[in-house]
């Protein structure tokens, strides 16, 4: 059993406990109150003078599949081949030797979603991640998180100049329409098939990867900046009863009544960017406060390697200057991020039995000058500053 004693306990549960204590057993929190008594027999961290939080979480990024350092070698981003590949996994992808993990560590962000680009429709399946191992199947938290899908300018861009489809917004969804329209019809011959009406009608991989959305299992996760490709997103969501993330959701706070009355949540980000594109236009650092006043749960990204990974406090920080309150902020990056990857109950708080995932800090996250001191995932230190 290990007690990090002494430090300011920041819960992300309402309660703030100075001086805190944590208790972690078996890489599992079994406390987070003041502090008290400490337990004969245990190892001791003494992180008084420091804060003590959750580890970060990044909603949205390509660590391990757009490697740190390498460009045609280490960028598995993008299958430019064609435009609909729903059956790509980030798991085969993913190389837990990217620099950009350690960065992930060194930033307090203990579990990342990460997956492929938005060159596509369809671009793949997501995977929720720790940040430490060797091997990517043990840094699992939960695969898939979402199937990556994407809107705009990118697909547009990327086969238009192949003279393939889509070249327009409309071919863009005339493509996701039809790919849900045939999962459909395939999840309709297997049920079918399972009930002894028909011939089983084969595996189809393509297909098979869109049933888990059909199924709202997992939700679909739309690369969308601008205000007409998120309604785009929502349209076809309402029509096939889907869940929703809006990635980036750049124009969002123009819609924001919309996302709301649906349920869809939002990945919002890079903050820290520049209009880098057409879509880019309308960014605001006043839309993550204009989505909360609308009742929209989101998260802050880095879009890490857009933004360096362990840049994930100060993006939220960010917020911070369009209005956003500092308590909302920190949600985006702990608690609110893991309800968005379906994780609630195992990340994003201090509390019992979830996951031993804590960042030690030498101020409060959102101040440029803190230092990560120490960084823990399931107990076990994984970040320590070089001297």
């Amino acid at each position: 059993m290990l007690a990090l004693t002494g430090g300011t306990v920041i819960t992300m549960t309402g309660q703030i406990y100075e001086p805190g204590m944590v208790l972690v057993e078996e890489g599992k929190i079994v406390a987070a109150g003041p502090l008290d008594r400490i337990p004969a027999g245990v190892e001791v961290d003494d992180v008084t003078g420091y804060l003590v939080m959750p580890g970060f979480i990044d909603a949205h990024c390509h660590v391990g599949v757009a490697e740190e350092i390498y460009r045609e070698e280490g960028d598995d981003t993008n299958e430019y081949t064609d435009p609909v590949t729903p059956h790509l996994r980030a798991i085969d992808a993913v190389n837990p030797a990217d620099l950009g993990f350690e960065d992930a560590r060194s930033g307090g962000v203990t579990t990342v979603a990460t997956g492929p680009g938005s060159a596509n429709i369809l671009g793949g399946e997501m995977a929720a991640l720790k940040t430490a191992g060797q091997v990517v199947d043990r840094m699992v938290v939960r695969a898939p998180v979402g199937l990556k899908a994407a809107l705009g300018e990118n697909p547009k861009r990327t086969y238009a100049r192949e003279k393939k489809m889509p070249a327009t917004r409309m071919a863009s969804a005339a493509l996701l329409r039809e790919a849900l329209a045939k999962a459909r019809d395939y999840q309709r011959k297997l049920e079918a098939a399972a009930a002894g009406r028909g011939e089983h009608p084969g595996r189809d991989l393509k297909m098979e990867a869109l049933l888990p959305v059909l199924r709202r299992e997992i939700p679909l996760r739309v690369h969308a900046h601008r205000a007409d490709d998120i309604m785009t997103a929502l349209r076809i969501a309402r029509e096939f009863d889907l869940l929703l993330v809006v990635e980036h959701c750049t124009e969002g706070y123009l819609v924001a009544r919309e996302l709301a009355a649906y349920g869809a949540m939002a990945v919002v980000g890079p903050v820290i960017t520049n209009r880098a594109k057409v879509e880019l236009k309308g960014i605001s650092l006043e839309a993550p406060r204009i989505l909360a006043e609308a009742g929209v749960t989101f998260a802050i990204m880095t879009d890490h390697p857009v933004v360096p990974i362990q840049y994930l406090a100060l993006s939220a920080a960010l917020t911070l200057r369009g209005g956003l309150s500092e308590e909302r902020a920190l949600r985006a990056i702990t608690l609110d991020a893991a309800r968005i990857l379906g994780l609630e109950s195992r990340l994003g708080s201090l509390e019992p039995g979830k996951d031993a995932d804590i960042v030690v800090l030498s101020g409060h996250p959102f101040d440029p000058r803190t230092r990560v001191v120490k960084t823990y995932i399931e107990g076990r230190l994984v970040y320590l500053p070089r001297l």
